[in-house]
């Protein structure tokens, strides 16, 4: 498990201790700092100690991760990641589908055109997001091609995400050229409501917002309440812990559902 110091962390860690133990299952929880190989190594030495039935790696985002040679033959699930060293199942979020329901909800309610702020375009899910927004929007007639942008830094890192808006406004602070704004994560989207309430904008009837992530402590504070994408964190930690107990032989990526989150924003 990366460093469990997220919303996202704990409900995949609370997925797989309920589920273990509704099958009289134990397990144990190892926390790693991602970027330090040799610290993964030693994890894996300790993890080995305790002779498990399976592994489950884990990340609190959807990256992609270096498994431990030490763990190349050993029984392992992936949860919210995904490798190139070895054939192995991953359980990781459908979020082709989930960008697509939430811009076939837009395309449904009228609008036209779309300010996108996506997040890093090397986050494994920026590319799969961007092709669900076009294949909805796209599906419209008579669309307006949508200004997009990626979010400068890496995927953790979120205090640029709402700068395109930002010039924008600076440019023409009295006038929007768009009619919804399509957030890459919630916290851009709470950004986004910033700028746009303190420049006498309203939401949603002079401009829509949607996010992404329903990440948890944080949406239902949103006035009006946020349209956005739950990411389904507890479903893939029971997914990945159901694997081992029901012995499942798959070795596939497993795409799991993002339910569409509807409030008053758009």
């Amino acid at each position: 498990m990366g460093t469990a110091t997220t919303p996202f962390s704990v409900e995949i860690i609370l997925a797989i201790e309920k589920t273990v133990r509704q099958h009289g299952w134990h397990s144990f929880v190892i926390n790693t700092f991602e970027d330090d190989e040799q610290e993964m190594e030693q994890a894996a030495e300790r993890l080995l100690s305790y002779r498990p039935a399976g592994i489950i790696i884990a990340r609190n985002g959807l990256q992609n991760v270096k498994i431990p040679r030490k763990l190349h033959n050993i029984p392992i699930v992936l949860s919210n990641c995904v490798t190139n060293d070895i054939d192995v199942a991953s359980y990781i979020p459908n979020d082709f589908q989930g960008q697509f329901d939430l811009t076939e909800q837009l395309v449904k309610k009228g609008y036209k055109k779309a300010l996108c702020m996506y997040i890093p375009e090397d986050a494994i899910a920026a590319k799969e997001r961007k092709n669900g927004f076009e294949k909805a929007w796209f599906s419209q007639l008579n669309p307006q091609t949508s200004e997009q942008h990626f979010m400068m830094g890496t995927p953790h890192t979120y205090e640029n995400g709402a700068k395109p808006l930002q010039r924008l406004l600076e440019s023409n602070p009295k006038k929007l050229d768009f009619d919804v704004v399509v957030c890459g994560n919630d916290r851009i989207a709470f950004l986004t409501y910033q700028l746009l309430l303190s420049k006498g904008f309203r939401i949603p009837e002079d401009v829509a917002v949607v996010g992404y992530d329903n990440m948890i402590g944080i949406t239902h504070l949103f006035q009006p309440s946020l349209t956005t994408v739950q990411l389904p964190h507890y479903e893939m930690g029971k997914q990945a812990a159901l694997h081992f107990i029901e012995e499942r032989i798959t070795k596939e990526k497993n795409l799991i559902k993002c339910p569409l989150i509807i409030g008053q924003s758009c």
